[in-house]
């Protein structure tokens, strides 16, 4: 893919995209074996809370879409134990589906509103 085009398409995103302490910015970021979720608050410039797929301990045999939806539940959790309801999804330069979309999906499922 053309780097051009990926920061064009980010930047687009992020121009719509603004997350505060009530309701968060969920950055996502994908490699090609690994799947990282931030909840960042933009006014502050800080980060509430970090999950990677690599922390997480689980089958061997997982597909990649399975991680990433393991990662959006913790992020569902771990949010919901400090008082976050509400995000605003960052899919970044990425297009939504497959492993973007499962992580969205999930935190959804779990309860989290976006």
């Amino acid at each position: 893919m053309n780097n051009n085009l990926k920061k064009r398409r980010r930047s687009r995103v992020r121009a719509k995209v603004f997350g505060t302490k009530n309701r968060p910015r969920a950055s996502v970021f994908r490699s090609t074996r690994f799947i990282n979720v931030q909840l960042i608050d933009d006014q502050q410039g800080e980060t509430l809370l970090d999950v990677y797929s690599k922390q997480l301990t689980g089958k061997k045999q997982e597909t990649k879409i399975e991680i990433a939806s393991r990662v959006g539940k913790e992020v569902a959790q771990q949010a919901k134990k400090r008082g976050i309801e509400a995000i605003v999804f960052d899919r970044g330069s990425y297009r939504y589906h497959g492993r973007v979309k499962a992580v969205a999906d999930a935190m959804r499922d779990d309860g989290l509103n976006f």
